[in-house]
């Protein structure tokens, strides 16, 4: 049974829609059981209720629906509906209790895409929620292009669809074409008309789905609409991430969301979904907490909120520096220190200028690379590989799994693992990751492939970021002509910096 989640009348509620709108991002396709999955991670995350997918679209669908809905959340679990009957006879079929249904209300939909009269339109609104109340269900009604609407017609329809016994109202905007202010005042106006708890679905095409959402909620708005970093149709929905952080920090709103899991579901959806998030994203994104600038990280080193709003901790993150032509002593210090390597001043002025010399040729600088300037320019030995590759070798083609074999040497023991992937790189890195194990601990945070040159011979540059289990993360890059060589040549740098750190903290 369900250990139903709840939130009282000065917590925000927030109704995630990332396994129906945002599944709907254009290249998303994902499985049943990757619905299930994430379904739990977003209940783990205290999200008060999810959306679960679309029933009618596919069997596929409705199955998973319905398996979600079986789970025992804590969160309440809902399907969309069109207000058509079929479409909440498959919600009612998916063992659901809770159903989001919507008719579109803007003159240009009912003209164009419904062909359908006001009249017609405010029926088929009233008889869907009297429909779905008759089968017991919890009743949320979307006013699909509230935002574009007539307001008094819209005002009409909900009226009509409270006094049919709908337990919520939802104000869309559809294609993001509002302001704040817009939606401050329409969310008063729908406040006029209705004692229901009102939702706010703002879409991301001006950029303002957040600014949007909270100010709804400021206006009254009791919920918001939102998905995992900000997926959705076009230019997605208003941010999850952001949108619970500026609501805590800077409005002083409280919500069930636990804070500290925000990346970790963030990374999760992410490499579900197969959709990469933005470097410069807010709260998620991983340069969020990021510092290159030496004026910047000499004043994170004395004090963090010198240039950042908050402690990356609170969503679960870690702050980290990166080496490059604009970093300063004081930055790329700390670095070297983070693992245990204190040069004198002499030395430190070598190894930025050095670092600064890569960087003004255009290339970025790994942690890796820099660690290696660093043992250049100190003589030091302890620089060491502690993990050694002897060799690897890889079957794939059609109609085969990607299989991957590795032998490796670590700590003066030989290691042989295999493990099958998506394709032969994940295969290999997943054969590492596999004997790394209690050495390592990683995760690998970000994978990026660029091409040098051009043609099928093209020269490849791999960088991966990986993280070790207390959140330190370190980036490594190869380049070659083969990009399976180049991949686990990066893992491997990679980790023998994680295992340096281990080492070096260990000694002292």
């Amino acid at each position: 049974m369900s250990k139903a989640r709840k939130t009282s009348s000065d917590k925000v509620r927030i109704f995630d829609t990332t396994l129906r709108d945002g599944e709907q991002t254009p290249g998303v396709n994902i499985t049943p059981d990757q619905k299930i999955q994430i379904a739990i991670k977003l209940d783990e995350l205290g999200v008060d209720a999810i959306e679960a997918g679309f029933p009618i679209v596919s069997q596929g669908e409705m199955q998973a629906i319905k398996a979600i809905a079986l789970q025992g959340l804590k969160a309440e679990v809902c399907g969309l509906a069109r207000a058509i009957q079929s479409d909440i006879d498959s919600a009612i079929k998916c063992d659901l209790k809770y159903v989001h249904t919507f008719i579109a209300t803007s003159d240009i939909h009912m003209q164009y895409k419904l062909k359908m009269t006001p009249q017609q339109v405010m029926d088929s609104a009233v008889n869907a929620v009297e429909y779905a109340k008759k089968h017991g269900m919890q009743v949320e009604f979307s006013a699909e292009d509230a935002t574009r609407s007539d307001r008094q017609f819209l005002l009409k329809v909900f009226k009509a669809v409270t006094e049919a016994g709908a337990d919520r109202v939802d104000i869309p905007d559809t294609v993001g074409y509002r302001t704040p202010d817009y939606i401050a005042q329409i969310v008063k106006d729908v406040k006029g008309a209705t004692d229901l708890p009102i939702s706010v679905h703002c879409h991301n095409d001006f950029g303002l789905a957040v600014a949007n959402a909270i100010a709804g909620i400021n206006a009254g708005a009791a919920c918001a609409h939102v998905t995992i970093n900000g997926l959705g149709e076009r230019a997605g929905n208003a941010s999850l991430e952001e949108f619970v952080m500026a609501l805590e920090i800077l409005y002083n709103k409280k919500h069930n969301i636990n804070a500290k899991l925000i990346y970790e579901t963030s990374k999760f959806v992410s490499n579900t979904m197969g959709i990469m998030v933005q470097p410069n994203k807010a709260i998620i994104g991983e340069n969020a907490f990021g510092h290159e600038s030496g004026i910047h990280t000499h004043g994170i080193i004395n004090n963090p909120l010198t240039y950042e709003p908050i402690a990356p901790e609170i969503v679960g993150r870690k702050r980290w520096m990166q080496a490059g032509k604009h970093a300063g002593a004081h930055g790329i210090r700390a670095m070297l220190e983070d693992f245990g390597i204190k040069p004198t001043d002499e030395q430190l002025h070598k190894i930025v200028e050095k670092q600064k010399n890569i960087a003004d040729k255009g290339k970025a600088i790994t942690t890796s690379e820099l660690l290696s300037i660093a043992g250049e320019m100190m003589n030091n030995t302890k620089f060491e590989e502690k993990f050694k590759l002897y060799d690897f070798h890889i079957v794939t083609g059609m109609n085969l799994i990607p299989t991957a074999v590795v032998r490796l040497n670590a700590d003066g023991k030989d290691f042989i693992a295999s493990d099958i992937g998506v394709g032969p790189v994940d295969a290999a890195l997943k054969a590492i990751q596999k004997i790394s194990g209690e050495l390592a601990n990683v995760k690998i945070r970000e994978y990026r492939l660029d091409s040098i040159s051009g043609g099928s011979d093209a020269l490849a540059e791999v960088t991966v970021k990986v993280e070790d289990k207390n959140g330190n993360v370190v980036s490594a890059k190869k380049a070659g002509e083969d990009i399976v060589v180049a991949s686990v040549q990066a893992m491997m740098d990679a980790i023998n910096k994680v295992l340096l750190r281990k080492v070096l903290y260990s000694k002292s």
